[in-house]
């Protein structure tokens, strides 16, 4: 079994998803190669709490220009948990 450290990479905070925390949904960067299961299992896990569903998004990284040169940024994957009515709320988001 893998590190659920692995699988969950960085939370996303941004005015939306703060928005969305009084529905006790959270937003998560996750590994790109993680399916539905592995993230609720490693969000179960990490942050002792029950979740209800996940829905995920892939995001293609957007070409972007600097003067001549030509870049593009990275591409992710996102997943919104949404936690169950009786569960608990996730602390490390209730400190921001």
């Amino acid at each position: 079994m893998t590190n659920p450290h692995d699988i969950i990479i960085k939370p996303v905070v941004t005015e939306q998803s703060m928005a969305e925390m009084a529905n006790k949904k959270y937003t998560f960067v996750v590994a790109k190669n993680a399916n539905k299961t592995e993230v609720k299992k490693a969000v179960e896990k990490i942050f002792d709490v029950e979740v209800a569903s996940v829905n995920t998004l892939n995001y293609d990284g957007k070409t972007k220009r600097m003067g001549r040169t030509v870049g593009k940024t990275a591409s992710f994957k996102k997943a919104v948990v949404k936690l169950t009515e009786g569960s608990k709320d996730i602390e490390f988001f209730t400190e921001m």
